[in-house]
């Protein structure tokens, strides 16, 4: 049986430069004819969340979820070019990603608080989506807490590949204590990458087994990898 390796994009694969936090603002005054007057709050915390988050900070009652979806994704998309230009992929994500479709029995994808259209949005302006089988990954839409993510991404995984099971054994790497929050509270492995706001000492407090200092080191990332896995 195949097993599952679900990355995290902000801050683990792509540095956003505050195109995140200007996307959400930009769907919030969609949504509202007004600007925001304070920025999300991200910390690791999927799209429903965020935006819910915002909205009872400006003491408002958020939309149906589609509206929100769509607004997301509108706003998103119109920053593509904004966000090639100011972000970029971290370093040792492309050689990464290529180290991990050559291992044997693993099908990669995400597993992300964006909803998908601005995870691929992301992906893309760094030529990273061709690495990642996107349509079996979760998002931002699927659920409130990130380990909801975890069992709907491998039910995507089970119905898109025969020898993948709802049980399949699976590896998180993220960046933030929420990803070893959602790995454990999910049961499955984690591997942390102080490539965020937060440190590796905070990382291993959360309870990451294995924290690395950034991708840079391909025979670390597969290591680690392979540990939580095989």
């Amino acid at each position: 049986m195949r097993r599952l390796v679900l990355w995290d994009v902000d801050h683990t694969l792509v540095e956003n430069a505050g195109i995140s936090k200007e996307t959400y603002a930009a769907a919030y005054e969609m949504l509202t004819d007004a600007p925001p007057l304070m920025p999300a709050r991200t910390e690791g915390r999927t799209d429903r969340l965020i935006m819910q988050g915002l909205f009872d900070a400006h003491s408002q009652v958020m939309p149906p979820w589609p509206d929100v979806e769509s607004a997301l994704s509108r706003a998103g998309a119109a920053r593509f070019h904004a966000l090639q230009e100011r972000g970029c992929a971290l370093p040792g994500a492309v050689e990464a990603l290529k180290a991990v479709v050559r291992m044997d029995g693993v099908v990669q994808s995400v597993l992300t608080g964006n909803v998908r259209a601005n995870a691929q949005v992301k992906l893309a302006a760094f030529g990273l989506d061709g690495w990642l089988d996107l349509n079996v990954g979760a998002y931002g839409a699927d659920g409130d807490d990130r380990a909801e993510l975890v069992p709907v991404a491998r039910a995507r995984a089970a119905r898109a590949y025969p020898d993948v099971d709802e049980r399949a054994p699976t590896v998180l790497i993220g960046d933030t204590p929420r990803d070893v929050a959602a790995a454990f509270d999910s049961g499955v492995g984690i591997v942390a990458v102080a490539s965020g706001v937060h440190d590796a000492a905070s990382l291993a407090a959360a309870g990451a087994p294995f924290v690395l200092p950034d991708l840079r080191d391909t025979d670390a990332v597969v290591s680690s990898i392979r540990q939580s896995l095989f």
